[in-house]
């Protein structure tokens, strides 16, 4: 796996989906630096932004071009086993990671996203949609949740974890994608959840989008790469 971007501060990737320029500019509140996603390199010249990296398969190298950015700025991964994404994923490096343009527009863009977030465990990404924000729960998280925020949790395999705060405790629950969910919990105030793998979702209101990348950015432990 090579690299591509290596930085010290929170990232935006802004992927071909749907993007509102409000939510690019907040996610750029939080996290200053900039990657596109294949075509979503053409999404930020549209708003007159110069990502600092386009990563993907290139199969919107045209417009990228017409959209006037720069050869040196572009990286091609020809391979076609994993979505752009997963190979952005993959291919930076950050504390944080905001998504933009990743919901809306296609389903299956969507879910193909959810799968990345489970691939690359390591990658402490946040996705940001018209309603909602997901991201995969650490192995230990701490979240200073408002009573009454709508906490789901969807596992993406099979997983078990404890809770504390949630009017619905998850403790001693097996969760899997096919069998018992965790849609339409809720906070009775500030929520602690540990989780047994690498496999929860976690979807929450978008108002906590902030919030929620502080705490990915100072969480101390997380999940090794699968």
């Amino acid at each position: 796996m090579t690299v591509i971007v290596d930085s010290s501060e929170p990232i935006t990737l802004v992927g071909a989906g749907e993007l509102a320029k409000n939510d690019l500019k907040r996610c750029l509140d939080a996290a200053g630096r900039l990657v596109a996603v294949d075509g979503g390199g053409a999404h930020c010249r549209a708003l007159g932004l110069m990502p600092e990296a386009v990563i993907g398969d290139m199969d919107s190298l045209s417009a990228l071009v017409a959209a006037g950015i720069p050869e040196d700025r572009i990286h091609r991964i020809a391979e076609q086993e994993s979505t752009d994404f997963d190979k952005a994923l993959r291919s930076v490096a950050a504390p944080v990671l905001l998504g933009a343009g990743f919901t809306g527009a296609r389903l299956d863009h969507q879910l193909a996203c959810y799968n990345g977030l489970v691939r690359h465990p390591d990658k402490r990404c946040i996705l940001l949609s018209d309603t909602d924000i997901a991201f995969l729960a650490p192995p230990v998280l701490e979240l200073p949740l408002e009573a009454g925020t709508r906490v789901s949790l969807f596992p993406m395999g099979l997983v078990e974890g404890v809770s504390e705060g949630l009017r619905w405790p998850i403790n001693g629950l097996v969760f899997t994608p096919d069998g018992r969910i965790g849609t339409s919990n809720e906070a009775m105030g500030a929520v602690r959840l540990e989780m047994t793998a690498p496999k929860m979702l976690v979807i929450l209101p978008r108002k906590w989008l902030e919030c929620v990348a502080r705490a990915l950015a100072a969480q101390r432990g997380s999940w090794h790469a699968l």
